[in-house]
């Protein structure tokens, strides 16, 4: 008997052995391949919004720049000007991050900033990712993304009331509406005039306590605005809305006319000065006699550290620094002339105003302003005393009381940590100190640009 044996070709096992391990490698390879570029592509994700981010640290501190030095001053600060116009830093960020920025001396000025950011892996094409290019700078390839920043003034007081904790609009007949001296359809000859006022008499607070602002009964042509969470109450006899709606004492607040979305930056006032100044003393003008005359012409600067009885300000622009105390009181005021205006710089702990107030005799709220220091801490203006003028006091709690019969009780604005509000009074708020008013710049609009392009484009 014989057996056969098959004897197969052994070269098929190799065949099939290479096969399966082309195959495996292939699969493990072209998943290398896609994790190796999915990290790659994430990386470059990374680097392409953080170029954003570069940017962005270049306008503010080119704002920042703004904030701190006026317009004609913008080589401060280790800037460099290109004499076209520009002026120009760069600053690192991380170390091989860093961030180009410019400032256009315009009104209000342009701000162009550029990010740098590592890139993984050079892009595909030259166009890059839309806007990004991927420039070389000393051998590594880099993100860069552009923005150009539109800035605009920051008024200082931009609404009628603002307080940085809880206004209160108590007693009877009180009412806030604005107007704008610089506009004959909203004032005659520049002053409040009942028949043209406007709607813009807000109150604001950062406060964002459930008792934020309380109305009362009060007539509030204008908007409410409190900080986050915070609430403005109103009583049966208040009313919150345009002139149509308060103008009808329609009970309430306007839908649209309220918000809790304030947050204003409120900066600390400092020593107005510390040399140059002179000491005031009495005099007669006319036939009255004065407590404390200061003329401008003569003098622009005096400090005392206690003021108190009739002040008389002549000649040009006045600035006061009282230190101590300040208590203008039963029959005594402060005259300014035509012509002239008076800053009061205030640091004593509290102050008061009544007697005849502030006779400001051109009526126009920038001939007084009231400046008080962060020592002061309480401002009462009371009596029958009108007032038209400035406050800005952001650590005093202000108060107001008492009222005239008519309708000018309060024409400008104020700025202050609280407000409480009394008896039979009218606030009119003047719109034309948005303008006169401003602190620094912000930013009103931003937008990504071509990184490549000349700056005279912008």
């Amino acid at each position: 008997m014989k057996i056969r044996i098959n004897h197969r070709p052994p070269g098929s096992v190799l065949v099939v052995t290479l096969l399966s391990a082309a195959v495996i490698g292939l699969a493990l390879g072209s998943y290398l391949w896609m994790v190796s570029n999915q990290n790659i592509s994430t990386a470059r994700g990374l680097a392409w919004n953080s170029a954003i981010a570069v940017a962005e640290a270049g306008a503010e501190e080119a704002l920042t720049q703004l904030h701190y030095n006026d317009i004609n001053h913008l080589s401060a600060n280790s800037w460099t000007d290109l004499t076209n116009g520009w002026y120009y830093k760069t600053h690192s960020v991380n170390g091989n991050r860093y961030y180009e920025t410019t400032i256009k001396k315009v009104e209000p000025p342009i701000i162009i900033a550029t990010g740098y950011v590592p890139a993984p892996l050079a892009p595909s094409s030259n166009f890059g990712m839309l806007l990004a290019q991927v420039p070389t700078a000393g051998g590594s390839a880099y993100v860069k993304r552009r923005i150009m920043v539109n800035t605009r003034r920051k008024a200082l007081l931009p609404t009628a009331m603002f307080a940085k904790g809880q206004i209160l609009l108590a007693g009877n007949n009180v009412t806030t509406d604005g107007f704008d001296s610089d506009d004959p359809l909203a004032s005659t000859n520049g002053k409040y005039d009942p028949a043209k006022h406007k709607d813009s008499g807000d109150v604001w607070t950062n406060s964002g306590d459930p008792s934020a602002i309380s109305v009362g009964d009060a007539n509030v042509f204008g908007h409410v605005g409190t900080g986050t969470g915070g609430t403005a109450t109103v009583t049966s006899g208040g009313t919150v809305g345009d002139l149509a709606w308060a103008g009808a004492d329609t009970p309430g607040i306007k839908p649209g006319w309220s918000s809790d979305e304030v947050h204003m930056e409120v900066e600390d006032v400092k020593v107005p000065f510390t040399s140059g100044y002179s000491t005031p003393v009495g005099g007669v003008v006319g036939t009255n006699a004065y407590t404390y005359v200061l003329n401008g012409l003569l003098n622009d600067k005096y400090k005392l550290s206690s003021l108190s009885g009739k002040v008389y300000v002549s000649g040009g622009q006045v600035s006061l620094y009282v230190t101590d105390s300040l208590n203008i009181g039963s029959g005594d005021y402060i005259y300014i002339a035509p012509g002239a205006s008076l800053k009061l710089y205030v640091a004593a702990p509290s102050a008061t105003i009544g007697g005849s107030g502030i006779i400001n005799t051109d009526a126009k709220a920038s001939a007084f302003e009231y400046w008080g220091l962060p020592s002061n801490t309480s401002f009462a203006f009371k009596g029958n005393a009108s007032f038209t003028g400035i406050v800005y006091a952001p650590e005093a709690d202000f108060t107001l009381g008492g009222g005239g019969s008519n309708d000018y009780d309060f024409v400008g604005a104020c700025v202050v940590n609280t407000i409480k509000m009394n008896g039979h009074f009218h606030f009119h708020y003047d719109e034309a100190l948005r303008k006169k008013y401003w602190s620094g710049y912000q930013a009103a609009a931003w937008n990504e640009v071509d990184p490549n392009a000349p700056l005279s484009q912008f």
